[in-house]
């Protein structure tokens, strides 16, 4: 296989939360870095210095762009370059699988520009086979031949927003190719910058790796919110019978309920491998089922609103009830399937008067309709009838939450955290006030 020739070493299709920290982390290592995205917005943002996504700063642009990195929307960019790596969104189908648009318009850019030594890479979550089965016969309508006159490989994304301890260099790399050749080439390309690359025995493995990963949090999340539900009938305070079984220094791992699952991963990455399963005639019972319990979270967010309304002796439908975060994790501003909207919308049409704060978020909408945003976080506690945390944001101290609060529902346990010097660390004397209660 002869090697290409080439200006340009990294060409990443799709610089969003994935594409554009890898860009990142190639350039910073030396690659000569081009991102392709269709989004004529980004590209101009970026090529402006600004920064769209939550874990990359302007300065980090202005660093790249030191670096030699161009971003653009010309897919006539792909010509010649040595690897191309495409990170564009795979989000549900109608039919609850992927939807592979994207991947597949990537893929025919790429056909129309390969050539010969050139990796591609997929790292777009998907259902495994499709590096094989989708990917491949696309990119061989170039006339050439996977595995001999190009290689091709899968490189699953593990990119989690706002964490600061772990991104792109330090998160072991899985890669799985299409041939040996392939592995080792992937390999050796991702080693340029990430510390510790693991090799798959293929594509298919390597696909399957991720959905794994995010099905196993999806169930276990599924797990505790079910059992929030039925502790909470059995007197269980689940919040410490988690705490003291993480204590266990083997063979427990702790999950946490909430009113929900957000993000780009847990709620739709474990429908594509329930999807491929029921394409071999039967279903994936365990994906389904958490499915179902996670998906029912909103509602019981409901009710417990309306409980804790009722025993004050207030409606919901003449109450004003603040939503304390509506991104879908903590300190960002990602507010992919974030479960607050849900939330919303059923509080909405119960009547309630919605008012929201977030300090990530400046405006937000819910049914196409603008939700009043809070900008005194004190006054807002002080002046609603009911306060939903649904976003453990930093900004919401269990001590200022307690204190200001007249009613709350906290669904992500802040109030049992441990304050500065508690004596068993698991609970907080926030907990111990009447109108306070955790999901």
């Amino acid at each position: 296989m002869d090697v290409v020739t080439s200006t340009t070493d990294l060409v990443v299709i799709g610089l969003g939360y994935v594409g554009l920290p890898l860009a990142q982390e190639a350039a910073r290592a030396g690659l000569t870095v081009t991102g392709l995205d269709v989004s004529t917005r980004v590209v101009d943002g970026l090529t402006a210095g600004t920064s769209h996504v939550d874990d990359l700063t302007s300065a980090d642009i202005a660093e790249m762009h030191a670096a030699g990195f161009t971003a653009t929307t010309d897919p006539g960019v792909l010509a010649g370059a040595r690897t191309i790596v495409i990170c564009v969104p795979t989000p549900l189908s109608a039919e609850g699988g992927p939807d592979l648009g994207a991947v597949t318009a990537a893929a025919r850019s790429i056909a129309a520009h390969l050539t010969p030594g050139t990796l591609v890479v997929l790292e777009s979550t998907t259902y495994p086979g499709t590096t094989e089965e989708v990917v491949r016969p696309i990119l061989e309508e170039s006339g050439l031949i996977a595995g001999a006159d190009f290689h091709l490989a899968f490189s699953p994304e593990r990119i989690d927003p706002g964490n600061t301890a772990f991104g792109v260099a330090n998160t072991p790399k899985v890669v799985g190719g299409l041939t040996e050749v392939c592995g080792e080439r992937a390999a050796d390309f991702y080693g340029r910058f990430v510390t510790d690359v693991v090799r798959a025995r293929g594509t298919r493995e390597a696909e399957m790796a991720k959905l794994l990963e995010n099905t196993y949090r999806h169930v276990n999340i599924a797990l505790v919110n079910e059992m929030a539900i039925f502790c909470r009938e059995l007197d269980v305070d689940l919040w410490d019978a988690i705490a003291c079984a993480a204590t266990k220094p083997f063979g427990f791992q702790a999950f946490y309920p909430g009113p929900g699952v957000g993000g780009h991963c847990i709620p739709i990455d474990p429908n594509y491998l329930s999807y491929k399963v029921k394409t071999l005639g039967y279903p994936f019972r365990f994906v389904e089922l958490a499915q179902e319990i996670n998906a029912r979270m909103p509602s019981y967010v409901l009710q417990r609103a309306q409980e804790l309304l009722n025993d004050a002796g207030l409606a919901l439908s003449r109450s004003k009830v603040l939503l304390l975060g509506v991104t879908y994790k903590a300190d960002i501003a990602d507010q992919r399937e974030s479960p607050a909207r849900p939330v919303a919308r059923k509080l909405a049409e119960k009547g309630a008067t919605l008012v929201y704060h977030d300090p990530h978020v400046a405006g937000w909408t819910v049914n196409g309709a603008e939700v009043p945003r809070a900008e005194d976080l004190e006054q807002a506690l002080a002046e609603a009838d009911l306060t939903v945390l649904l976003t453990d944001h930093a900004a919401y101290r269990p001590k200022l939450l307690a204190e200001h609060a007249r009613l709350l529902l906290d669904t992500r346990g802040v109030l049992r955290r441990a304050a500065p010097g508690s004596a068993d660390g698991r609970r907080t004397a926030a907990t111990d006030r009447e109108g306070l209660q955790v999901l």
